[in-house]
């Protein structure tokens, strides 16, 4: 196994145990202010320090952690449940209209930068809808990277003969093409999430984000 691969294993273990943790116990209250001890520098009362306002920066850090993995998580559900099916379909109905219709949709999306939208669309509406936000801009990522895993596909022999049995388009799909695509899929999630994560982390840092007494790893400072 490579040093990369255990290291990247730790780094995610100790984050998601650190969310675990932090839903039952931190060192410290983050809603209690000390401007006494502001900017204090690693110490073994505070292991990462005090924030300006005295807060315990381990302590927001733990729960930054839950934060951004709900956020990151439930982004990357919204984007892979709504995307996976429209590029299934495209797929299946690939040089017909649905097909184009789905792509000149994704293309619509993928025009415009997405972190600017996001920060236009958070501006207006209220921080809460966040996850939803975050998870629009993955539904295109989603639907090409199904499309794309299921055309080979369809072209195979079993898949004629599954056809040739009657079976209609979603019925292949859900039997016959979804399974073979679903370690690209996985991926593909793995990846979502990562930028999940930044995602919600950088809008958190210019105010849009999660808002306060809420934890978030965009706010540490």
């Amino acid at each position: 196994m490579r040093i990369g691969t255990i290291l990247g294993a730790v780094l995610a273990g100790s984050a998601l145990a650190a969310a675990i943790l932090s839903a039952v116990w931190t060192p410290y209250d983050i809603t209690r202010l000390s401007i006494a001890d502001k900017l204090l520098a690693p110490s073994g009362a505070h292991w990462f320090g005090t924030d300006r306002l005295g807060r315990d920066i381990l302590s927001m850090a733990m729960l930054g952690t839950r934060t951004s993995l709900a956020v990151a998580l439930v982004a990357a559900g919204i984007g892979m449940g709504l995307g996976v099916p429209l590029g299934l379909l495209a797929a299946a109905w690939r040089g017909r209209w649905p097909d184009d219709l789905v792509m000149r949709g994704n293309d619509l999306i993928f025009a415009v930068p997405s972190r600017v939208i996001a920060i236009g669309i958070t501006a207006v509406r209220e921080p809460s809808a966040l996850n939803a936000i975050i998870g629009i801009f993955n539904i295109p990522v989603f639907a090409r990277v199904a499309r794309g895993g299921a055309l080979p596909i369809w072209t195979l022999d079993y898949i004629r003969a599954a056809q040739v049995a009657d079976k209609g388009a979603v019925r292949v799909s859900a039997q016959h093409i979804l399974p073979n695509i679903a370690g690209l899929l996985v991926m593909q999630g793995t990846i979502q999430f990562s930028l999940g994560i930044l995602a919600e982390a950088g809008l958190s840092y210019v105010g849009l984000g999660v808002q306060p007494p809420t934890a978030s790893w965009g706010r540490i400072c």
